[in-house]
């Protein structure tokens, strides 16, 4: 379970990732689908009006993250069938 929470943890980190890499490509403000997917998938973003450095972004989108498959995998195991044998 502690595997799965950080792989979670990581992919949170790497959606931070991608979008610091996604502005510093295209335009440095968001519109649009693109505004809709940076805010679903990066909740750090909704306080797009204050400066964040990056590693605080990194770093709470993977706690973010993280959190969500700590749920997430509690839901699994308790809803997880035993194994026939």
């Amino acid at each position: 379970m502690k595997l799965r929470i950080a792989i979670w943890a990581a992919v949170g980190a790497l959606v931070v990732v991608f979008w610091t890499l996604w502005m510093s490509v295209t335009s440095s403000t968001l519109h649009g689908i693109s505004r809709v997917l940076a805010c679903v998938t990066c909740p750090v973003s909704l306080g797009g009006h204050y400066p964040l450095s990056f590693y605080f972004a990194l770093l709470v989108n993977a706690f973010t993250y993280a959190l969500v498959g700590t749920v997430a995998e509690a839901i699994r195991r308790h809803y997880r069938h035993p194994a026939l044998t």
